[in-house]
């Protein structure tokens, strides 16, 4: 259950186990010709290195999550400025 939301009421577990044929398919359209003549690939930015200087408490914090916690510092700063635009 790796990299699946704990608070999720969906049994994982269950899902891992199905082979691809028995999954439903069929509320999802195919993907037809004028779909592939109007794609476009779309790269994401990348982010940009920076130095902060943050308070040794919130570091630790963020760290004692375990791996990954710059990228949730990241996520929690796009959920701010988020919060605050649509609040304009």
């Amino acid at each position: 259950m790796k990299g699946k939301a704990k608070n999720s009421r969906t049994d994982w577990e269950k899902i891992d186990l199905l082979a691809d044929k028995q999954i439903d398919y069929s509320e999802i359209p195919e993907l037809d010709e004028l779909f592939w003549e109007n794609a476009e690939i779309v790269h994401p930015r990348a982010k940009v290195k920076v130095t902060i200087r943050i308070k040794p408490r919130v570091l630790e914090w963020f760290k004692s999550r375990g791996k990954g916690y710059q990228t949730r510092i990241n996520s929690i700063l796009e959920a701010y400025i988020e919060a605050v635009q649509k609040h304009k």
